[in-house]
């Protein structure tokens, strides 16, 4: 999109959300999947305008899923959330109120920090508590078996990296002497854990949550009052609340302290209704998800998962996929330690 379409589109959007005109716009950092701009408005106030990625390949609907959790959340009085305003599903183009703050640092997660995460969690799914009214999350579970099979396909895929990537041999050697091995393990162990508990793996979990998804620091902000902000929901719905925990836990962006983690489940466990088998899965499957973030780190070696990231960012390839690579031994590292 040339700069006078994103400026016409921006001026249509604001027209449309009964706003003044636009009269400047600035790509803002840190979107891995879209592409997002500050807009600045004639009468002094700002807006944030995204720009979703589409590819046939990927049938998930990034806009209708923030959407719709923005709209479900600030009916409930959620505010520190943007206010959606408006939306183009043709052009795959959303208006969106400015969220005010600065990115969180990792040495800045303290109890505090990890405290207004679970405040949170817990008003996204305050009263009326009406989950069904969403779509399922990106990837949702309601079974033992649903996580095992989203592991299994992630991992699965990566047997197809793209062999033109930079780095490709030794992605496909990560995935193939590490990954492969450690998620066999990972599999098998939750497997026979959930035998020795009695859950059979195809049963349908207790609770259903109201989930962000993709839900960590690396989509917050802190404003100067040190109220936080949360941003970025393409991937929200109705899901399993363990698995909004272990993603909470295993995002390697801006990493949760593990030390965290009894003080966080047990914050949330009574708001949202969650019983012995949902904390049994929420501290069980913590190596699977660190296991499914290392796929995600590794997308970039796969064909559409550089699209995506090229759509987002338009730098130096080879500079990301050594990065991801990097990103990729640290968390396998971390994962081998744990079983």
């Amino acid at each position: 999109m040339t700069d006078e379409e994103l400026a016409g589109l921006a001026e249509t959007l604001a027209s449309a959300a009964g706003l003044t005109r636009p009269t400047a716009l600035r790509r803002l950092a840190g979107g891995r999947n879209n592409r997002v701009f500050h807009v600045s408005m004639e009468d002094g106030s700002c807006v944030v305008l995204k720009l979703y990625h589409s590819d046939p390949r990927d049938p998930r609907d990034r806009l209708g899923a923030e959407w719709s959790f923005l709209n479900y959340v600030w009916e409930r009085g959620v505010r520190n959330v943007p206010r959606p305003l408006t939306r183009d599903k043709a052009r795959h183009a959303a208006l969106y109120d400015f969220v005010p703050g600065r990115k969180i640092a990792a040495d800045e997660i303290d109890a505090a920090v990890v405290a207004k995460a679970a405040d949170f969690v817990i008003a996204i799914n305050g009263e009326p508590c009406q989950p069904e009214r969403l779509a399922p999350g990106s990837e949702a579970c309601f079974s033992m078996a649903d996580h095992l099979a989203t592991v299994d396909r992630r991992v699965a895929r990566l047997d197809g990296i793209d062999e033109h990537a930079p780095f490709a041999a030794e992605a496909a050697s990560l995935v193939a002497n590490r990954l492969h091995p450690l998620w066999q393990r990972a599999s098998s162990a939750i497997s026979e854990g959930a035998k020795a508990e009695g859950i059979a793996l195809d049963a349908s979990i207790a609770s259903v949550c109201v989930s962000p998804s993709d839900f960590g620091f690396h989509n917050a902000l802190l404003d100067e009052a040190g109220r936080a902000g949360f941003i970025d929901f393409e991937y929200a719905g109705r899901d399993d609340p363990a698995k909004l925990v272990c993603d909470f836990f295993c995002q390697p962006e801006v990493p949760v302290p593990p030390a965290a983690f009894d003080a966080f489940v047990a914050a949330i466990a009574g708001p949202l209704g969650l019983v012995r088998d949902d904390l049994w899965r929420c501290r069980t499957l913590l190596p699977a998800y660190r296991l499914k973030w290392v796929c995600i780190i590794l997308n970039e070696f796969l064909p559409i998962g550089a699209s995506r990231r090229a759509f987002a960012d338009e730098g130096d390839r080879a500079i990301r996929a050594q990065q991801q690579i990097d990103n990729a031994r640290r968390q396998l590292d971390l994962v081998a330690t744990q079983l």
